[in-house]
Formats: C-alpha cells, structure tokens, sequence
C-alpha cells in the first residue's frame, strides 16, 4: 500500500574512528533491514566514523595540546569524501534492495579544501543516488572544536512514497527556522538524527511532532567505555575520566498528534522497525497546519540562503 511505508531505526554503535569497518556494518544493517523488507533505514548523527568523545575528556580547548591535535587528524583521515566515492557501496547496496537512506557522516568537504569536517547528513534515495548532503548548520558546544560549521544547502525534502521527509542533525533540531525552512516544503517525516542519549530525544521528538502535525524519527546511537578500538590514538587518556556509558541511544517515533509511537530505546543494539500511515497526516493538519491555512505569510515569512558555500569561486 503506496501509503505505508515501513521505516528501520538504526540504533547502533559504530567502529569509532575507523571509516572502513564502520561502512561494513553499515552495509551489514542495510542488507539486514532490506531483509525485513524496510524501505527507509535511519543511522545516528556522525555514525560514519563516530562522534568526538575525546573532546570532553582530554580537556579539548587545551591550546596547542599534542592529544587534541593528533586525534583530530585521525578524526579527519576517517572522515568521508563523498567526491572521492567513498559512499559509493553503501549507494549501490540502497539502489540494489530499493531502500532509501539517512546517514550521518563526518565529511571532508573538497570544496572547501578539504581538510576541515563537517557534521552532514546524507539522504540516499531507493535508486542510490544522493539527494542531499546537509552540513551541520552550527556545531553545538565542545563540537566547535573539531567541527566547521555548514550552509542552508542540505535544507531539502525529499519524496517517498506518500511521504516528503526531510532531516536535521541533533540540537539544530532545536532551531526554529532550520525546521520551519523544511515545513515550508511540505515535510511530513522528519528526520532527526543524534549521537546518542535518551535526554536529547525523550523531549523534542514529541515536541516536533506536535508542532508541525507530521511523524518524526529521532535516530540515536551507542557508545560505550568498552567500544573504543584498541588502536586508538591516547586511548589511555580517553578512558581515563570515560564513563562507563557515553551514548545510550533513546531511539524513538512520535505521531503526528505528538504521542508516542515507539518510545526512547536505551542501552540496545539493533533496528526497531514501524510501519507508518500517511493518512494520519491528513488527519491531524485537519485543525492545525503550521505552513498551511493555521500561518500568516502575509505578517511572518522566513527567507532561505541554500548556496553551497565556498571561500573562492573560479570563472575560467
């Protein structure tokens, strides 16, 4: 029935820092979900390689420390260039068993030199072709340090099915007019996307649903003390002051009313699957729709930059 569509929640810890082995089991929960005959599979923010753990715990805004600076070159040599076809499996797996995908990367953007990383977030059609690449509009915190900051150009929505989603990356969830910019668009699946913890998802997931009357998908993933490869540069100093539990997942699926639909999952490694009806869009934009007759253009109107932004522009 073209108005369900069943969705896959990857909740998942990745080989943290290492590109490669992190694609294979990527690959391996792709064809696993494509097995339960899923039609979009959702990974965690920054799942490919891992998020920066480090910066918490080796005292990361240390000017000119040694620890900070040879484990953000590593952090780089595992990020993603997309020009480079570094996605490229991962696209063929989506095109050969018709599923759609959300990942999030760290990328090593060629346009701006490439040598500086940004939090983005792929959408992978059921052809696999990529539709979008939305850089992290501001990274949040002790992010700053590791992280560029991105552009408008990954605010895009995307059909499937009945369905037009469209994704933000963690707490830019939380920023009004990125999600109004996907609204505007005729979002009804939105896509948020974290690195892990039941304290980010348990509040906003609901909140999003309520507020824009469409279903919203908050994929997290895992990170525990026992999960940091050996081969990790200054592991020692990383596990010195790691809890036991860094990321704890809080996966989960709220309705378009604002109720749950699959609440937080935490502390398990897995896909949660769920099969969404799209006529319970309809039903709950009957008396609220946010960009539709419950809006005021003609008072309120957000104006969007999505140019890919670069330091040089050449005319030869």
């Amino acid at each position: 029935m073209d108005n369900l569509l069943k969705v896959a929640l990857a909740q998942i810890a990745p080989v943290w820092l290492n590109k490669k082995a992190t694609i294979e089991k990527i690959r391996t929960t792709i064809l696993e979900a494509a097995k339960e005959k899923a039609e979009l599979v959702v990974f965690g923010e920054a799942l490919l390689p891992g998020y920066p753990f480090w910066l918490a715990l080796t005292n990361g805004a240390a000017w000119d420390k040694k620890v900070n600076k040879e484990l953000h070159a590593h952090y780089i040599r595992n990020s993603i260039q997309i020009e480079a076809g570094e996605l490229d499996s991962i696209c063929k797996l989506a095109k050969e068993n018709g599923i759609a995908i959300y990942l999030g990367i760290m990328e090593r953007a060629k346009n701006r030199g490439g040598h500086s990383i940004y939090a983005s977030l792929v959408f992978i059609n059921e052809k696999g072709e990529i539709k979008s690449v939305h850089r992290k509009l501001q990274p949040t915190y002790d992010e700053r340090l590791t992280w560029a900051p991105g552009d408008g150009n990954g605010l895009q929505v995307h059909p499937l099915k009945q369905f037009t989603v469209g994704g933000l990356n963690c707490w830019e969830n939380w920023m009004p007019l990125p999600r109004t910019a996907l609204y505007g668009q005729g979002e009804n699946l939105h896509i948020a996307v974290w690195p892990g913890s039941e304290h980010n998802t348990k509040d906003i997931t609901r909140f999003i649903a309520r507020e824009s009357r469409s279903y919203v998908i908050s994929v997290s993933s895992l990170m525990k003390k026992t999960d940091f490869p050996k081969g990790t540069p200054h592991l020692e100093a990383i596990l010195e002051k790691a809890p036991d539990v860094l990321a704890n997942g809080g996966s989960c699926i709220a309705g378009p009313d604002g109720e749950w639909i699959i609440e937080p999952v935490r502390h398990t490694e897995g896909i949660i699957y769920h099969d969404l009806d799209f006529n319970r869009v309809y039903e709950e934009r009957q008396n609220f729709d946010p960009v539709g007759h419950y809006s005021r253009p003609d008072v309120t109107k957000l104006t969007v930059n999505r140019e890919r932004q670069s330091t040089v522009e050449f005319e030869d």
